[in-house]
């Protein structure tokens, strides 16, 4: 069992995220908790590339994208290795995240650990908007929080 987490900070938005994976081979259970978000609104949730937060979210590159895919859904083939979608925050900004991902992963060379989450401030359109940046953004607009995924105590 490996395990890892991540603690959320920003302006407003405060969460931390847990990452299981049972063996090499196997999908990347996250689990969390935010509060700080927008009322009843899908917000993009996505892993970038570097775990460097020292200027802000900013610092932490682009989404994790290491096979040079366009950005897409979670359970698309053609997206992001850091691609994991929206989180719907309730009436009171709260927000809960319980999903498995197979393309995530907590060993080997691509591995998430050391790498940044970020919460941005719009919904992530999936890769299925009309411009250009939808393929490479998702339009998910600005970083709004983000925290370097470190190894948990198993």
């Amino acid at each position: 069992m490996i395990k890892a987490k991540c603690v959320v900070e920003g302006t407003s938005i405060k969460g931390t995220v847990f990452f299981t994976q049972e063996n090499s081979n196997s999908p990347v259970r996250v689990t969390g908790a935010f509060i700080g978000l927008r009322a009843s609104v899908q917000q993009g949730f996505t892993i970038y590339e570097f775990g460097d937060i020292t200027n802000g979210c900013l610092s932490a590159g682009e989404h994790y994208n290491p096979f040079g895919k366009t950005h897409g859904a979670p359970a698309d083939e053609e997206r992001h290795v850091g691609d994991l979608g929206n989180i719907l925050a309730s009436v009171s900004g709260k927000a809960t995240i319980n999903f498995t991902d197979t393309m995530i992963s907590l060993t080997g060379p691509q591995s998430i650990i050391g790498r940044t989450v970020v919460v941005h401030g719009d919904r992530d359109d999936l890769g299925l908007g009309e411009d250009e940046t939808s393929k490479t953004t998702g339009n998910a607009g600005s970083l709004e929080a983000c925290g370097i995924i470190g190894i948990a105590e198993v």
